[in-house]
């Protein structure tokens, strides 16, 4: 799901896929549903691609995702009572407390969180990565 939703450099808000072509893409806002073109020299990512920092392994994007989810059963962050950086991080320590403080900026938690809220306001409950037919196919034709 996190496949087709992109953030774009210079544009707010969050953005579904609908169709690509010759160095573009035609991408729909989740925000107020307008279609737009999303050309190749466009900062554009994917947010099934990104992951957060931590000591450990960098975890996925709809992990810390899913885990605002339940943690907020699925209801928006409330982000007027996140105005302090240390505000900031006590929530994100809350949702993944190994995130690594000196490459996880306040900006970032801040993008993570409004994130969450376009996607909730635009219907989206579930972040896990879905399997595709196709993938489900070979997998049993692989257990066989």
């Amino acid at each position: 799901m996190l496949k087709e939703i992109l953030s774009i450099s210079g544009r707010p808000g969050l953005f579904k896929l609908i169709s690509h072509g010759n160095n573009m893409l035609v991408v729909e806002s989740l925000i107020d549903k307008k279609r737009t073109p999303a050309y190749s020299r466009d900062r554009i990512m994917s947010l099934g691609d990104i992951a957060i920092y931590t000591y450990g392994d960098d975890v996925p994007l709809w992990q810390v995702l899913e885990t605002i989810r339940e943690k907020h059963n699925g209801k928006p962050v409330e982000t007027k009572a996140l105005k302090t950086d240390k505000e900031l991080d006590g929530f994100f320590k809350e949702i993944l407390p190994e995130y690594d403080e000196d490459r996880v900026y306040k900006t970032d938690i801040k993008k993570v969180i409004n994130w969450y809220n376009v996607l909730i306001g635009a219907g989206f409950n579930d972040f896990k990565p879905q399997k595709k037919e196709d993938d489900k196919e070979e997998s049993v034709g692989e257990e066989k």
